[in-house]
Order: C-alpha cells, then sequence, then structure tokens
C-alpha cells in the first residue's frame, strides 16, 4: 500500500473535537467523496494521527466499507478492525459483510439478526464471483446454518432469507427447504427467496402452497419467480392459471409479470398469445424483446425472430448478450447457416467475443449443425470459458459420436481444476456408453462420489444407462434400486438396459411395477418395452404393448416403434404377418427403418423373395447404404443363389459403396486394444494365433463346426475356414484369454452385427474354457457362459 501524502490538519484541532458531530460528519464525507486506495489511506492516517481513529466507531465502519467496495484484502479490512479498541455491533457486522469467507469468531459475543444476514449475503457474494471454492462455501454454509441455529435466530425472517438465498445459489434447494420450515410465519420476501431457489415442479408446488395458506400475499416478484418454472415444464394449464391470479390481484400489467407470460407462452408453443402480451405493452423494453425473439427462435420461427430484433435495432435498443444468445437459431440450425456466420460476424463486430453465454450458444449451434472444428475453434477463443460453454463442447463431441475427443476434454477440464456439474458428468457417462468402456466410465463414477453428486436423479440415471451399456447390468439395478426419487427417464433406461442385454422378462416385470407406482409412460417407454420383446421373442407380449399404447395412453406410433415391431415380428418369423403390417403403416413411419428390420428377418429365415422386395425399398429411400447390399448377398450366398448374390455385389461396387469394416475393443485393466479382421498389427499377434489354433482344435473336440455359408462363394471350403477363423472377436477374445487369470470376465465390443460364425464360436469358447464372455455387438448384449448364450440364438 503506498505511503500516504500528509494532509494538512484544520487549524483548531481541539476546537473540532469539542464538536464531535462536526467532525464525524466531515470523517463522513470524505470518504463518500473518496474514489482511491491512497485517499482512503490519507484520511486514515489523519485519524489516526489526531487520536480520533479509536474513538468515534461510525467513521471506522464507514471506512471500512469503502475500503471493501474497493477491493481491500481481507486481511487489511481485519487490521483495520483490531486496531479500534471496542468495536461495537455496527463496526463488527461491517466487517462481517465485507468478508469473503465465514470467520465464525467475529459473531460474537454479541450477534443480531444483521450479523448472521450479512456474513450469508458475504458469503454469497464471494461464491458468485468465484472467490471461494465449492466445497469451502458449502463447508462454510453448513457451519452459519450451524451457527444460527444456535443462536436462536433460526426463526428469523431476515436471517432464514439470506441462508435461504445462499444454498439456492449452491444448488442445495433441499437445504434452503429446511431453512424455510423452520421460521413459523415467514413473509413474502421468505416465499419468494425459496421460490427463486427451486425450478420445475418443485416451484410451482411451493407457490400452490404459497397462495392456499393465504396469510401473505403473492407479489410481482412471486409471479415473476413462477412463470419461469412452469416455462421449463412446458405446464401451460398452470401458467394460464398463474395469468388468471395475477389478473385477480391486479399485477397482469408489471412489466416483470408479462414479460414472464410472454416468455411462457413461447416455450410452451403458443406463440400467438405471446405476442398478443406483447402488444399490449405500451413500451416494451430490451427484455420483453428478448423473450418474444427467444419464443420466436424456440419454435423454430427464425424468421420472425430476425425481424423483431430488427425493430429492436431500428428503435435505438442496443442489443445485449441475452439479445444475442435469443436470437442465435440453436434450436432450429439446419437451413440457417448462413445466418450463424453473419451473427457470429455480429458478435465480432459488436464487441461480445468475450462474452461467454454468446460464445456458448454459437458453440451449441455449431455442435448442433455438426460442424465441430468451428465449434471447437469458438470454444477455445473463449477468453474465460464458464461451466456451460465445457458442457456445451463436451456434450456436442459426445452426441456427434466423437466420443473419445468428449472424454478427452472432460479430462483437461478436471486438470484445469473446473469441477463438473451434473450436465458435464451426464454428456461424459453418455460418452462412456458409446464408447463401451467401463473402466472409464466407473472413474467418472468415482467423481461423482467425491464430488456429492449422486443425488442429483439425471446424474444416477446417466450411471444406469452407462452400466447398462457398458454390460454391468446387475450394477445398474444396484444403482436403480437405491434411488430414492426415480423420474419416468429412469425407470426408461433401465427397462431399455434389460432390452439391451435380452432380458425381456425383467424388462416387462419392471414396465409393470412402473404402471403399479402411477407413472404414466412416455414414447420412449414404450419403444424400450417393445425392443425388450423384440430381442426376447416375446410375441404375444409385445402385440399387447403396442396396443396399449394407442388404445390405453393415446400415443401414436413413431417410425421407431413400427420398426420394433416389425423386429419382433420378423425375428419370429412371422414375416408375412410383418409385411402386412408394414402396409397399415402411415407412409411417414414406413422409412429405411423399417424395411431394414424386415430385410434382416429374411436373412435369418431365408427368404429370399420377400427379402428381394425389401432390398428394392430400401436401395430407393437409402441407397448409399451398404449394409443393405451385404444383407441381401450373403442372403443369395446362403442359399447357393451365386449368380444374384454377383449381381448385387457389383452393383454396389458400381456405386463405390464400401462395407464398413469389423473391428472388436477389449479392454485389458484400463488398456484399451482394438482388432481388425486377419489382423496382424499387434504386438503379440503371434501369440494370439498360436493359442487360437489350439483353441479352435479343443472347441472341434467339443463338437464346433465352423458357419462358411455366407463367405465369399468363389474360394474353397478351407480358405472359407480360415477367413471366418480369423474374424476380429475371435482375435480380441483370445487375447483376452491370454492376458486375464483364468475364471476372469471376458467383455468385447464389436461394432458391427456379430456374424453367425462367431456367435456359435463364442459359446464353444465360453464352455472349453469356462469363462463369461459379454459381447456387445451393433445391436445388444450377448452373455455366453457354458456352451449358451443369453439370446438363445435370438439375435
Amino acid at each position: 500500500m503506498p505511503h500516504p501524502r500528509p494532509l494538512l490538519l484544520p487549524p483548531s484541532a481541539a476546537a473540532l473535537f469539542a464538536d464531535a458531530g462536526a467532525l464525524r460528519r466531515s470523517y463522513l464525507r470524505l470518504v463518500a467523496l473518496s474514489s482511491t486506495f491512497r485517499h482512503l489511506d490519507q484520511i486514515l492516517a489523519v485519524s489516526i494521527a489526531s487520536g480520533h481513529y479509536p474513538l468515534d466507531p461510525a467513521p471506522a465502519t464507514s471506512l471500512l466499507l469503502r475500503y471493501s467496495s474497493l477491493r481491500a484484502s481481507p486481511s487489511h479490512l481485519l487490521r483495520l478492525f483490531r486496531a479500534f479498541p471496542r468495536p461495537d455491533r455496527f463496526l463488527r457486522n461491517a466487517l462481517l459483510r465485507s468478508l469473503p469467507s465465514l470467520c465464525p469468531h467475529l459473531l460474537f459475543p454479541c450477534p443480531d439478526s444483521f450479523s448472521f444476514a450479512f456474513a450469508a449475503t458475504s458469503l454469497t457474494t464471494s461464491w458468485s464471483h468465484g472467490g471461494i471454492a465449492p466445497s469451502a462455501a458449502d463447508s462454510s454454509t453448513r457451519a452459519l446454518h450451524a451457527l444460527v441455529v444456535t443462536a436462536n435466530y433460526a426463526a428469523d425472517t431476515f436471517v432464514a432469507s439470506a441462508l435461504a438465498k445462499l444454498y439456492s445459489m449452491l444448488s442445495r434447494g433441499d437445504y434452503a427447504r429446511k431453512v424455510f420450515d423452520m421460521v413459523p410465519s415467514p413473509d413474502t420476501v421468505l416465499w419468494n427467496t425459496l421460490l427463486a431457489g427451486l425450478s420445475g415442479s418443485e416451484a410451482l408446488d411451493v407457490f400452490v402452497q404459497m397462495v392456499s395458506g393465504r396469510s401473505v400475499r403473492p407479489d410481482s416478484t412471486t409471479l415473476a419467480s413462477v412463470l419461469p418454472a412452469a416455462a421449463e415444464l412446458g405446464a401451460v394449464t398452470m401458467g394460464r392459471c398463474v395469468h388468471a391470479f395475477a389478473e385477480k390481484c391486479g399485477l397482469a400489467e408489471h412489466e416483470h409479470v408479462l414479460t414472464g407470460l410472454i416468455s411462457l407462452y413461447a416455450k410452451c408453443g403458443e406463440v400467438e398469445s405471446a405476442s398478443r402480451l406483447f402488444d399490449m405493452m405500451q413500451k416494451p423494453d430490451l427484455v420483453a424483446y428478448n423473450a418474444l425473439i427467444s419464443g420466436y427462435s424456440v419454435n423454430g420461427m427464425v424468421g420472425s425472430s430476425v425481424d423483431l430484433f430488427t425493430e429492436s435495432m431500428a428503435w435505438g435498443m442496443r442489443p445485449n448478450s441475452s439479445t444475442l444468445v435469443a436470437l442465435i437459431p440453436v434450436y432450429s440450425p439446419f437451413g440457417h447457416e448462413l445466418l450463424a456466420q453473419c451473427l457470429q460476424a455480429f458478435v465480432l463486430k459488436s464487441g461480445f467475443t468475450a462474452n461467454s453465454p454468446v460464445s456458448t450458444a454459437i458453440t451449441t449451434l455449431y455442435c448442433r449443425l455438426n460442424d465441430m472444428e468451428s465449434a471447437r475453434k469458438t470454444f477455445d477463443a473463449m477468453p474465460e470459458k464458464t461451466m456451460e460453454s465445457w458442457n456445451a463442447i463436451i456434450s456436442g463431441y459426445a452426441q456427434n459420436g466423437l466420443t473419445e475427443m468428449a472424454v478427452a476434454l472432460f479430462e483437461q477440464m478436471l486438470v484445469l481444476n473446473v469441477r463438473p456439474n451434473p450436465t458435464t458428468i451426464s454428456s461424459t457417462l453418455s460418452a462412456c456408453a458409446q464408447l463401451g468402456a467401463l473402466s472409464l466410465g466407473k472413474w467418472v463414477h468415482k467423481i461423482i462420489t467425491e464430488e456429492e453428486l449422486e443425488p442429483n436423479v439425471y446424474v444416477t440415471t446417466a450411471l444406469i444407462d452407462m452400466y447398462a451399456k457398458c454390460g454391468s447390468i446387475s450394477e445398474a439395478r444396484s444403482i436403480f434400486n437405491s434411488m430414492d426419487n426415480k423420474n419416468v427417464v429412469s425407470w426408461n433406461a433401465m427397462i431399455a438396459g434389460y432390452g439391451l442385454h435380452g432380458q425381456g422378462a425383467e424388462a416387462l416385470k419392471l414396465y409393470k411395477d412402473m404402471l403399479a407406482a402411477h407413472l404414466l409412460p412416455t414414447s420412449t417407454t414404450f419403444l424400450s418395452v417393445l425392443y425388450a420383446c423384440s430381442h426376447g421373442g416375446l410375441v404375444e407380449e409385445g402385440r399387447k404393448v403396442f396396443l396399449s399404447m394407442t388404445d390405453d395412453y393415446a400415443i401414436i406410433p413413431g417410425v421407431e416403434h413400427c420398426t420394433c415391431m416389425v423386429d419382433l415380428l420378423g425375428r419370429a418369423g412371422l414375416l408375412k404377418e410383418a409385411f402386412e403390417l408394414i402396409s397399415e403403416f402411415p407412409k411417414s413411419s414406413s422409412g429405411s427403418g423399417v424395411w431394414g428390420a424386415l430385410l434382416g428377418a429374411c436373412m435369418v429365415h431365408k427368404d429370399s423373395d420377400l427379402a428381394k422386395l425389401a432390398s428394392q425399398k430400401l436401395f430407393e429411400l437409402d441407397p448409399e447404404n451398404t449394409g443393405y447390399y451385404v444383407l441381401l448377398s450373403n442372403l443369395y450366398t446362403s442359399k447357393k443363389q451365386y449368380s444374384e448374390a454377383a449381381v448385387v455385389r457389383q452393383e454396389a461396387k458400381s456405386k463405390k459403396l464400401v462395407k464398413t469394416p469389423g473391428c472388436t475393443l477389449i479392454e485389458i485393466g484400463d488398456k484399451p486394444h482394438v482388432f481388425l479382421a486377419g489382423d496382424r498389427a499387434h504386438p503379440q499377434s503371434e501369440a494370439i494365433y498360436s493359442y487360437l489354433e489350439k483353441l479352435t482344435a479343443n472347441m472341434i473336440e467339443a463338437g464346433y463346426r465352423p458357419e462358411t455359408e455366407v463367405a465369399l462363394y468363389d474360394v474353397e471350403e478351407e480358405e472359407k475356414e480360415y477367413m471366418v477363423k480369423m474374424h476380429s472377436e475371435k482375435l480380441a477374445i483370445a487375447f483376452g484369454l491370454l492376458s486375464t487369470e483364468p475364471g476372469t470376465e471376458i467383455r468385447i465390443i464389436k461394432n458391427l452385427r456379430v456374424c453367425l460364425d462367431c456367435h456359435n464360436a463364442t459359446k464353444f469358447i465360453s464352455k472349453v474354457t469356462q469363462r463369461l464372455i459379454v459381447v456387445r455387438d451393433a445391436s445388444r448384449f450377448h452373455h455366453f457362459r457354458d456352451g449358451a448364450c443369453s439370446c438363445g440364438d435370438y439375435w
């Protein structure tokens, strides 16, 4: 701190001491006029030199607060406080209000309601400015709460409001509710504080409780807090009730309430109602413009959004970051690439590049346009990366299938000491699930435990999904059973997990348990149940569920539901019924997925005539998909119709279509190993092939015979056997058996559907080695044990 320049003392300091009031007013005026540390240091020096500083707490309090407003260090503030011999309550409270962390000893010996409220406010400010770590803020808040209870101030509405606000900022709505419940007669401010910290159905429930009690009168702040919660849930009926209540109470004309209603109706798809309310405003401000611009964007009305933005500019309004975030067409990006580029140019020109929300919105836009290169450039150019920006890029990588990049960026985030939130964790777990990387998923689970994020329903649901897709269905069920508050998404994830593992009966049982728990099934629920029935051969049960979907719950089947039904019937050999069902579907539901399911069933049941019809439809709908040509060619080959197979292969060749190469991943320890068919690039390839020879001999002794019917028809049978023996699944399994202790479970992931021979071979391998082998292919899991597969050869 610079050395203070001496000030000239008044000619008669003794005379001024006689008039203490005049001297106090002089000091207070000088402090109020000070704008730098140097000014304050000079006033402090004069006050100490004159002997006045330790005598009058008012100037000392004013000085301390002014130093605090100029961001003086906590140590300097403490020195100012300790230099005063007998600090009164006002000076003590001023210090509590100014310190970034809780100092419990400063609250005593004579705290009042302001002492606790100021301490809570100080922690709130420090947390919002990033001046305190989440764990430190959480522990300090709990300590303060304990002191409040001990000092018998838990029922004070002023203290409770400050404490509830702090808990809400820390995303601890459960503790905010506990603070609220300890106040016997909460006032409107406390109700509003609780409401502001809650979201969704919790906020709506609290509002209904507040209105029903009639002990307090809601104000405009109450309504402005509850309307976003209704908008978040899409609860337009509840929103209309709030609107009617606002009209009845004379609050509907309030600007904040009107803006909240505009946002509500727009987000619920009632853009016309939102527009009418906007037109009712005599002089809509920028916030109102932003609400309607956002509403247009959310509903895909990009042209109207741009027109309203232009209108606001014409009225001389200067757009802020919220305007630009509302304008960026994140919800309907396709077809608006030029607008995206123009907006990015406008952002650069207007100097908004350093604004995190704007850059995050642009990052999200590029992610949804599948332009991850531009998204990453925007992200990297951000000078300050917020939690939202990290979430946008990580989820973008995960959703675009670049799972390794998503996980790598998550690891980089942790190295930079940026702590993940539930959204980050959910996106990273999704990437782990896509990769099938169980070791990575367990590592993320450990971080969840360390960050105490397990109570979050979305995180727990993502964990269920990850464990199910990584092969640990029992661990997924254990987590599901441990959940206190399961939502419909949690039930759907667990039902889908059972379907993925071919446990159709378990999926159906869980579906019935869900209905018994009075939860309404969604379109996704029915998709998960139908998928489980399809992969479990539960034909009659699948029919009943499909009918119940429309008859009992008025849910119109989508393309995916129709595909599942065709797959269910086709796998069961009911090809004619499957074909007739397709003719009953609306044209919008008869896409390539439906015909692809029928073609796959024709392959299993060797119906080349129907396969030819299905393939013709597929070549029209999806001519670039190599898989359909491969399926049809393999079918002809298996029926020894070699000339037809040659025609199909030649057609694919003429279109320059290339079959996706099959590859298989296996994790040994924490290290992934990837094998291709006939792969000899692995350092242990010689040992792998040698072991595979011995293993095949043992399998043949046990009754194994290679399935070569779909191998190339123009090669000798012995060569066909050699070709299928070198498939990537067999190489990965052989490596796993070589690299692990006897009895250890083997897990592999195949990028394509496992072939007939590899499926048959793996059954024999599990028998001769007495190992459990879990295989995840492109459509489901297979658990091989003692010569049998969990799918019952029904895949």
